[in-house]
Parts: structure tokens; C-alpha cells; sequence
């Protein structure tokens, strides 16, 4: 033949190659969330979901009352009609694993969820498998998928109403508005803060029939949202409604102490925290990993920087959905940047308002992690020709949730330090702890004698001073759980008139500067902690690292000195 025929791709074959791609990362999702829900071998110590799985152990079908309103009724009976659907006893182990299952599902489909939200918003299809695998290794989200709480919940829940919202303006179906309502009214029977879920869909309400002067459109649509969201509410979390004191006489305290006008021990940490900088500091460098956060900084800078300029975020690819085969086609420019704004007007309006919460746990901006991988992608799309650096900070971005999967592939800190305190420690050694956390670290089952002192009140009970001098006097080790007390109460008082004399907390003060320098007589003879010393998280918002990889610190005693020595050090 004069002219070799080329060989053709075949559509099939290139299909089949992204498919499998695709399949690839939901094993990677599935891996990340699904493996070890059983962490911490039968101990449970996170605080939220202790609670809730009490409040399911105690539900009945004759009695669905969970007395327990810190969060709203549906989390409670997905997991309580699962056991009793599959005929399995409703203890408070089963109830534990049954609130990780659904949390690890939640999270595993969020995940997709915000795949199909990046074709939306008109990534090309290397940049949405690239959100992927921001998405699968972004390191809080591999961990709140391991807590049996709301979070992975509430995630999904915003990623949903983000998707109808997208769709709802592509094609203005009240199919859209009407799931909307379903998914909010969900949302709100699980956490009542999830009203911010629906600015997604107001939004595309707002945009959709605002320029065409269609208000009565607007306002229509908007109360068929609202009223039955309304509804949905009711229908999921009905107790609160028929509990009604019970539900506002929680709902008061919660919120009181979210203000900060009911100081509880657990909140020491926000003592004069900066809003904003906290966050940006403290929760997403640690959740989020810093190459993320970074690279979502620039990518911010750049989007705006293409709003000003083009009306459009800068660098994406505008081209509709065209996996597997389809020929790309340009997308409008105003709704590129309509699209936008659904999806990041309402994240920013929940960082701003719960930045500004006198409390300021991870957990509270976790529906929002998602924004630092989208924003993310803006960046890697204005370095795409420098292929090789784009690798690199590819492989340095997905480190940290790599990183922090290992957490679950180990045993728990706690009971290795546990077992460590068994074998080298004589039955009986009298060990001095801290009190406060929700389980113990469980080394009284050795046959040691700890006592876990209350740290917590030892600079406000005029008789806990003297009954720690007595505590270390008589003590072999001092065992530090966790970091939960000295990073919060050693601390130097804010206003420098006082500073100069002492702390917000002075005996608290004087105990670990003189522990930590040796003078009580107490030498560090080990540390457990599950990652090496350069990578610690301990300066994280004290929940991201406390409930499932504290460090831990044990102290042995080399000098001793009498209770008059102690005292002088101390009193």
C-alpha cells in the first residue's frame, strides 16, 4: 500500500482508560475513610461521639426520646433503625461503629459529590481528577470520617445543596429546589447551623430570576425552600418540637458557650484568640495541609484577579462536562462566574461567621475544607507547561494526607504508651495524670495506681495547690496524656502590667515550667507520639490532634524533694 493506514483511537478504549482512573480514586476514597473505623481497640475517646452514641444505645421503638439535644435526632436514628433493621444489639459499641459507618460513607460520597460540582463549574477532566485526589488525601477529611460525629454529615449536606444549586440554575427545575429542601431539612435535624447550607440555592434562586425581573418568581421558590426545609426539620428531628424545652434549654447552653459568655474548661485555648488568624494559623494549615493552603492562597489571588479582569476565575478551563468523549464547548462567561459565586459567597459567609465565635474548633470549619482544594486547582492550571514542577507540588500536596492516614495504620498512642507503662513499670508505681479528658489513657488496668489530678480547677479551688503538692510528693512518674492542659494554661497573661508577675493561670504555670526544666525533681524518660518530631501537630486547634493522636509524655522522678521544697517551687 502507498499510504499506511494510521491506527484510530478507539472510543472505547479511552473511555475505559479515564474510567478506570475514576475507579482507582474511589478505591482510594474508600481505603482512606473505610479503613480501621474500629481505632483506639475498643476505647472511645472522642467527647461528641460518646454522646451520641449514648443517646442512641438508650433509644427504643416504643421510646424514640433521645434526651439529648446537643445535636438534632437524625444521625441518632439512622444509626439506631440500621442496628435494629439488621437485628443487631443497640449497645453502645455497635452505636459507636454504626455513627463511623455512616460517617466514612458521607465522606467517601462528598468526595464525588464535589467531582460532579467541578464539571459544573468547568474544570477540564484532568483538573476535576486532580480535585480528586486533593479531595481523598486532605488530611481532616480522612480524619472526621473516622469520629462517629455530624461533621462528614453536614459536609455532604452543603456539597448536595451546592450541586441542585448549580443545576438548579442551569435548568431552573423545582425538582432541584425541592431535594434542596429534603437535604437541608436533613441538615438542619442533625446540626442546627446547617441554615447556611442553603445560601447555595437562595443564591441561584436570587440569580436566576433577579436580572430576568421575575420577583415574584423569587420570592415564590424562596418560600417553598424555607417552608419546606421547614418541614423536613420537623419530619427528621421531630423531638425537637415535641421536647421543646429541653431542645431550647440546650440549644441556650451550646450557644453560650459558643459566644463565650459560659467559659468551660474545654474553651481555655480561645483566651484571647484573634479571629481570623486563628483559623489561618491554628485549624487549616493542620487540616488542610500547608501546600494546599498555600497553592489555595495564590489560586484565590488569581481568581479575583480574573473576576476584575475577564469576569471569569483565572485559569479555568471553561468547557463543559466532556468525559468521556465529548467535543468541549465554550461556556458562557457570566455563568462561569455565577457559578462561582454559588459556590464560594456562602462558604465565605460561614467563615466569617463562625470565625468570629468566641470558640473556634476545627470541626466548626470543616463544611469549608472542600474550597481549599477547588482554589487550588486555579494555580495548578497557571503552571500546567512547567510539567515536572506541577508533579513535584502535586506529590509535596497530598504528603500531608498521606501522612496522617498512617494515624490508622498503627496501634493507638494510648495504648501503646499503655502497654510501655505495663512492661517497665513495678504493679502499684504510683503515677500522677491529668484529669479532664473524656477516657483516660488505660493504664490503670496494669495495676498501676494513677491518679488523675484536676488541673482544670487548680488555679480557681483554693485547696487543689496543696493537694497537687501532696500528689507530687508522692508520685513515681507524672504521666502527660495529651497537651490539652499545659497549651492552654501555660500561658502568660495578656496584659503586660500583669504579665511580669505571672500567668491567667499561676499555680498551672509554675507546675509545668518547674516540671519541664527539671527543678520539681522529674526527668523526661519517654515520649510517644505517632509522628516524628518535625511534623507534630501539637500547635493545631488542641481537638485535631487530642481525641485520636495525642502525644504523650512521661516524667520520672530522679530528686526528691520534700513537700516544703514542692511547695516553695509551686505556692
Amino acid at each position: 500500500m502507498l499510504f499506511k493506514k494510521q491506527p484510530q483511537k478507539s472510543s472505547e478504549a479511552f473511555f475505559s482508560k479515564k474510567t478506570f482512573l475514576i475507579f482507582f480514586l474511589f478505591f482510594l476514597t474508600i481505603l482512606t475513610r473505610f479503613y480501621k473505623l474500629d481505632w483506639a481497640d475498643s476505647y472511645f475517646f472522642h467527647p461528641d461521639e460518646n454522646n451520641m452514641a449514648t443517646a442512641i444505645s438508650k433509644l427504643k421503638i416504643t421510646d424514640l426520646n433521645p434526651h439529648f439535644f446537643a445535636y438534632g435526632q437524625f444521625p441518632l436514628y439512622l444509626a439506631f433503625f440500621t442496628l435494629y433493621s439488621l437485628k443487631l444489639p443497640n449497645n453502645f459499641i455497635n452505636s459507636v461503629l454504626m455513627l463511623r459507618f455512616y460517617s466514612s460513607l458521607f465522606s467517601s460520597i462528598s468526595v464525588f459529590i464535589f467531582y460532579l460540582i467541578s464539571k459544573k463549574l468547568f474544570f477540564s477532566f484532568k483538573q476535576s481528577v486532580l480535585l480528586l485526589l486533593f479531595l481523598i488525601f486532605t488530611p481532616a477529611l480522612i480524619q472526621l470520617a473516622h469520629f462517629g460525629t455530624t461533621e462528614s454529615l453536614l459536609i455532604f449536606v452543603f456539597a448536595i445543596n451546592i450541586f441542585l444549586a448549580l443545576n438548579f440554575y442551569q435548568n431552573q427545575s423545582l425538582v432541584s429546589i425541592f431535594l434542596s429542601s429534603i437535604i437541608t431539612g436533613i441538615g438542619l435535624a442533625s446540626k442546627i447551623t446547617s441554615l447556611f447550607f442553603l445560601g447555595p440555592m437562595l443564591l441561584s434562586i436570587f440569580f436566576a430570576f433577579f436580572k430576568k425581573n421575575k420577583k415574584n418568581y423569587l420570592l415564590l421558590l424562596t418560600s417553598f425552600l424555607l417552608l419546606n426545609s421547614t418541614l423536613f426539620f420537623i419530619i427528621f428531628s421531630p423531638f425537637n418540637l415535641i421536647a421543646g424545652p429541653d431542645f431550647r434549654s440546650t440549644l441556650n447552653y451550646e450557644t453560650s458557650v459558643a459566644m463565650g459568655k459560659t467559659k468551660m474548661f474545654y474553651t481555655n485555648q480561645f483566651l484571647n484568640s484573634t479571629p481570623i488568624l486563628f483559623q489561618f494559623t491554628k485549624i487549616f494549615p493542620y487540616a488542610v495541609g500547608p501546600p494546599v493552603l498555600l497553592f489555595a492562597i495564590i489560586g484565590a489571588i488569581l481568581s479575583l484577579r480574573g473576576v476584575l479582569r475577564r469576569g471569569n476565575p483565572a485559569g479555568v478551563t471553561t468547557t463543559s462536562f466532556t468525559f468521556p468523549t465529548r467535543s468541549p464547548r465554550p461556556a458562557k462567561r457570566d455563568d462561569t462566574l455565577i457559578n462561582w459565586l454559588v459556590v464560594l459567597i456562602p462558604a465565605l459567609v460561614y467563615f466569617f461567621y463562625n470565625s468570629f465565635l468566641y470558640t473556634k474548633w476545627s470541626r466548626f470549619m470543616s463544611p469549608i475544607f472542600f474550597v481549599f482544594p477547588f482554589l487550588s486547582i486555579v494555580f495548578f492550571q497557571q503552571i500546567k507547561k512547567y510539567k515536572f514542577l506541577s508533579k513535584i507540588l502535586i506529590i509535596f500536596s497530598i504528603l500531608p494526607g498521606i501522612i496522617f492516614f498512617s494515624i490508622y495504620l498503627k496501634p493507638d498512642i494510648r495504648i501503646t504508651a499503655s502497654d510501655w507503662l505495663k512492661n517497665n513499670l513495678l504493679p502499684h508505681t504510683k503515677i500522677l495524670s491529668e484529669a479532664g479528658n473524656v477516657i483516660n489513657v488505660p493504664v490503670n488496668q496494669h495495676q498501676l495506681d494513677v491518679h488523675n489530678f484536676d488541673f482544670y480547677n487548680l488555679d480557681s479551688d483554693p485547696d487543689s495547690p496543696k493537694l497537687l503538692v501532696e500528689q507530687i510528693h508522692q508520685s513515681d512518674y507524672i504521666l502527660i496524656p495529651s497537651r490539652r492542659i499545659f497549651k492552654n494554661q501555660y500561658r502568660r497573661h495578656p496584659d503586660p502590667a500583669v504579665a511580669g508577675e505571672g500567668s491567667l493561670f499561676p499555680y498551672s504555670q509554675k507546675y509545668y515550667q518547674t516540671l519541664f526544666s527539671g527543678k520539681l525533681g522529674f526527668e523526661k524518660l519517654k515520649q510517644f507520639s505517632v509522628f516524628p518530631f518535625l511534623l507534630s501537630d501539637e500547635n493545631a486547634e488542641e481537638t485535631f490532634s487530642v481525641f485520636d493522636h495525642p502525644v504523650i509524655r512521661i516524667y520520672k522522678k530522679q530528686n526528691y524533694l520534700s513537700k516544703e521544697e514542692i511547695e516553695d517551687l509551686i505556692l
